[in-house]
């Protein structure tokens, strides 16, 4: 698990390959990515929009940019937590995530909550000892 705090929204990140939707022998490699949004703060906040930097293991990068989550804007309330499940193809057997959320408060305050880069690995990456 990855997990990262920005004014008190912790994003906790699970990454798993999955292979029943992967096919290596076709260069496609598939993973999910459960994500947790905690909000210790104070006031509610809403998830607007989300970015991510998708890097496969040819150094390629992907930017995905949209409003919200799996088609939702929730509002988090101070003392619980969001979750939803996602996913993300590649054509090379391993990669890195990393991104942000915006999030704005009741009053209209906007800011940018870091999500941690977590790794796509899957057991067709080689193994190479330095």
């Amino acid at each position: 698990m990855y997990s990262s705090i920005t004014r008190d929204i912790r994003v906790t990140i699970r990454p798993t390959y999955l292979v029943e939707q992967s096919a290596p022998a076709d260069n496609h490699y598939v993973w999910a990515y459960h994500v947790r949004i905690d909000n210790a703060g104070q006031q509610p906040v809403q998830l607007r929009s989300r970015f991510w930097r998708i890097t496969d293991a040819l150094g390629r990068v992907q930017e995905v940019r949209g409003p919200g989550v799996v088609g939702e804007q929730p509002v988090i309330k101070p003392g619980t937590s969001y979750e939803y499940t996602s996913g993300t193809p590649l054509t090379t057997p391993s990669g890195i995530m990393v991104g942000s959320y915006q999030m704005e408060t009741g009053d209209g305050e906007t800011f940018d909550v870091a999500v941690p880069a977590f790794s796509l690995d899957s057991p067709h990456q080689p193994i190479r000892l330095h």
